[in-house]
């Protein structure tokens, strides 16, 4: 009975990993998917600061071209890799939407984190500052001052002030 079960247990992992793997490629060949995938790396050079499929800069000299470069490197089946690169050896590295992860471009990348964390770091400080609140008086850190002393430093005060 046990080794029964192991083999449908087998069996159903089996299906669930090639079903998973089927739903993950469905469209990856397809040249319309491939199109849009790659138009959405890509940003318009015309100025308009657009991403390529959504540049909407009405007259714009250079989104049909570069829209119809890419449908035809997509016909013809190039990779997505060796389309970006094209683009960019035509166009610049500006074309890209997103900076590469390469070199300084990695600054672009973490950045944003360190600064996300830096800023929680800061929050969660100043709110530990706040919840332990200030000091409960001026003599809280220092030496115990009696009344006494305390009457006697303010007349010494108000002597040395006056004019």
């Amino acid at each position: 009975m046990m080794i029964q079960n192991k083999k449908i247990l087998r069996r159903a992992l089996h299906c669930s990993l090639l079903s998973l793997a089927v739903l993950t490629l469905v469209g990856a060949g397809d040249p319309a998917s491939r199109f849009t995938e790659i138009g959405h790396q890509l940003m318009c050079i015309c100025g308009c600061h657009q991403i390529l499929l959504e540049c909407n800069h009405v007259g714009c000299p250079d989104s049909d071209g570069m829209r119809n470069e890419l449908m035809a490197a997509v016909s013809r089946g190039d990779s997505d890799s060796l389309v970006q690169q094209a683009f960019v050896q035509k166009y610049g590295p500006t074309v890209l939407a997103a900076p590469t992860n390469t070199g300084f471009n990695r600054t672009a990348w973490i950045v944003p984190f360190v600064a996300l964390f830096g800023g929680i770091l800061a929050v969660v400080l100043v709110a530990r500052g706040w919840r332990n609140g200030p000091p409960s008086g001026p003599t809280a850190g220092g030496p115990r001052i009696s009344g006494a002393e305390l009457e006697k430093f303010r007349d010494q005060a108000d002597k040395e002030t006056e004019l």
